[in-house]
């Protein structure tokens, strides 16, 4: 188990950071910073946990998230294989928000850009022209240097901040309540659930991975989470059936069961609820 999640990623040479990651898996651990963050993921598929929302992820996936929000590209479980032959490509970009002075979104030309770092607080995931501007930006800004870098990133979050694409990823309203203190109790949960959803999880053992009594831990998991903790096993596995229906690969009732559903009309009952649609017009529609 690594250390606590809350990550230091604070460089002593440059305003503006931006990190090429090529490994076999993302970075397990469920994590937040003070920095705001632009990713995109270039290689790699899994479960996208931000926040209290869950989606699956693959190439494309482009987010810029705000400060101190949680959040985890958890790799399908074939990349943690060591003869596997998957790897994972992702850009990451970091910035503090007084990059530019204390006071620089106070001033009255900077409203819509207060405005865009406001909204990242929730998480924003982007899509189509604007996505692709923001993959193609990063990309150009590994080979950037000095004054250039933070022009670059001042011209995309002016972009970012007048033009349509972007969409909230978190809950409104959605806030941290994690202390470093207890962060790594959720992520002993968290990547409990993701390796064994696909199989019977007993409250109970949950309950005892993070040394709680059943009912303390449903409590504690509702008020940090937003959610129950059947809600989020639930959509961890809906957010993997959802990948195998686009596959077209499978039966319905294969997926049902490789997504962790003991019957097939429990499965139909819970797509419905989650995506609002049953499993066989959600493929339809895509």
């Amino acid at each position: 188990m690594k250390a606590p999640i809350h990550k230091n990623i604070e460089s002593q040479v440059r305003t503006v950071t931006v990190q090429e990651l090529k490994e076999s898996h993302f970075d397990p651990n469920w994590h937040f910073h003070p920095h705001y963050q632009l990713f995109t993921v270039m290689e790699g598929t899994g479960k996208r946990l931000i926040g209290d929302s869950i989606h699956t992820f693959e190439p494309g996936d482009t987010v810029f998230l705000g400060p101190d929000i949680p959040h985890l590209w958890r790799s399908d479980s074939d990349y943690f294989n060591a003869d596997s032959g998957l790897s994972t490509h992702g850009i990451v970009l970091y910035f503090q928000e007084d990059f530019l002075g204390k006071d620089f979104l106070d001033r009255p030309e900077m409203l819509a850009l207060k405005q865009l770092m406001i909204d990242s607080k929730r998480g924003i995931a982007y899509k189509g022209a604007l996505r692709d501007h923001v993959r193609s930006e990063l990309m150009g800004m590994l080979h950037e240097e000095g004054f250039q870098s933070v022009l670059r990133l001042m011209t995309l979050l002016n972009k970012l901040s007048h033009e349509e694409g972007g969409t909230p990823i978190a809950s409104y309203g959605y806030v941290n309540t994690y202390k470093i203190s207890e962060t790594e109790r959720m992520q002993k949960v968290h990547s409990y659930v993701l390796q064994h959803f696909a199989q019977e999880i007993r409250l109970g053992d949950v309950a005892s991975l993070a040394g709680m009594s059943e009912a303390a831990f449903c409590r504690y998991f509702k008020a940090r989470s937003n959610k129950t903790f059947i809600d989020f096993v639930n959509e961890i596995r809906i957010g993997h059936a959802c990948k195998l229906l686009l596959e077209d690969q499978w039966t319905i009732a294969q997926i049902a069961y490789d997504s962790g559903f003991d019957s097939l009309s429990n499965f139909n009952r819970n797509f419905k609820r989650y995506i609002g649609h049953t499993p066989r017009e959600y493929k339809g529609n895509y």
